[in-house]
């Protein structure tokens, strides 16, 4: 292999150590991979959590300025894995310096600052990546494939839900210390909203509501009680523009849940439900079987689908292996390389690259999800059904 690429990682907390680590093991699972990659850079905010990274990844420089990772000519991949109040400016630096950009989710927080990454996508001419991850595990993309191929039929309801217990309780945790960063709709709905809009989108008009379990909460260390302005749980209704209706969700209030994602989707001719808690399988229910004579072939089929990947990804250790959440970022991140592979195979299909690998989602897909997530802040507000925006997915 020739063409080495240099990554830089921007931000060393879980997600950057997650980004580090689908680097480190990725040649066991893209095989062969299209060029070598070496993270060089990693920028954190302070010079000792910097060298730390740099020690623990091998790489060449610890920084504490993105700067020299998303303004140096030497740099090819730019990982956004800060904080998601600060994804915009280094994001906009990296686009501006054309770096292929592997972004984690959300975008970025807000509209107004959606609006600057999407102004500044007519002059980008990199290959983007948003990290949603759970789009990448084979159980998932088998229900994709039973969609598209009309398995189902004709889309008539659907329910999509994430669930986390973080929240129960008054003691006051990072992520309400940093409320900027956005409560459950930016965390766990961009992953609900993402997943609704891959599989059976698009959405047409929502209606939503959003839950404040505590209005005030107490610091651990300093004792000091302060006010909660981030949501700790939403509903929303949906309405899709081929007429099917459902329900999206996300709670950090469901006490005894881990880190449980779960769809059911149902049409004329079959239906389909997954969880996280049991990812190795896709259960599938065909409508088309005869339920006669003591049932017949009526009933729900669980598919192992475990690791049994398509390309980009290999079935290492082998097919039959059980199916982690690290395994799913490892081939999101294989996605993104043979993106870029295919992109300078032929630059001029760039804007055909998610045809090509179909469950990659770029910075577009990002905006995309911003503008869903604000008009579920803005129905929750207004207590009103909301009209979605109609878009493309497809950056330039």
């Amino acid at each position: 292999m020739t063409n080495l690429k240099r990554a830089g990682i921007i931000g060393f907390g879980m997600i950057g150590k997650v980004h580090a680590y689908g680097y480190a093991t990725l040649p066991y699972y893209l095989q062969p991979m299209p060029f070598p990659v070496r993270v060089t850079h990693i920028a954190t905010a302070h010079a000792d959590t910097a060298e730390h990274a740099k020690a623990v990844t091998r790489a060449d420089v610890a920084a504490t300025d993105f700067r020299e990772i998303t303004e140096n000519p030497d740099i090819d991949i730019v990982h956004i894995c800060t904080p998601n109040d600060q994804h915009l400016e280094p994001l906009l630096s990296a686009m501006r310096h054309d770096k292929h950009i592997y972004c984690d989710k959300p975008l970025v927080v807000g509209i107004d600052e959606a609006e600057q990454v999407r102004q500044a996508m007519v002059e980008y001419s990199g290959v983007s990546q948003m990290t949603f991850h759970l789009r990448f595990f084979p159980a998932v993309q088998r229900a994709k494939q039973l969609i598209d191929t009309g398995k189902l039929g004709k889309i008539l309801q659907f329910r999509f839900g994430f669930y986390h217990s973080g929240n129960v309780g008054t003691g006051l945790s990072y992520r309400w210390k940093h409320s900027p960063t956005g409560g459950v709709v930016r965390d766990l709905g961009s992953h609900v909203l993402d997943m609704a809009d891959h599989l059976i989108g698009p959405i047409d008009r929502l209606i939503a509501d959003t839950t404040i379990a505590y209005p005030q909460r107490r610091d651990a260390k300093s004792g000091e009680i302060r006010d909660v302005t981030v949501e700790d749980a939403f509903s929303i209704l949906v309405h899709l523009k081929n007429g099917a209706t459902g329900t999206l969700e996300g709670s950090k209030l469901a006490t005894g849940s881990e880190d449980d994602f779960r769809f059911e989707i149902h049409g004329e001719l079959g239906a389909v439900r997954f969880s996280l808690t049991k990812a190795d399988t896709l259960e599938y229910f065909d409508a088309t079987k005869s339920d006669q004579s003591f049932g017949g072939e009526s009933g729900w089929l669980q598919i192992a689908c475990c690791s049994r990947f398509e390309s980009p990804n290999t079935d290492f250790p082998y097919k039959k292996s059980t199916i982690g959440w690290q395994r799913a970022h490892t081939a999101c991140l294989a996605h993104f390389i043979q993106s870029i592979a295919i992109n300078e195979q032929n630059p001029f299909r760039h804007s055909e690259n998610n045809g090509d690998l179909p469950n990659q989602a770029d910075l577009m897909q990002g905006y995309k999800i911003e503008q869903l997530m604000q008009t579920v802040f803005d129905s929750a507000q207004k207590q009103a059904w909301q009209k979605c925006r109609d878009y493309t997915t497809k950056s330039k």
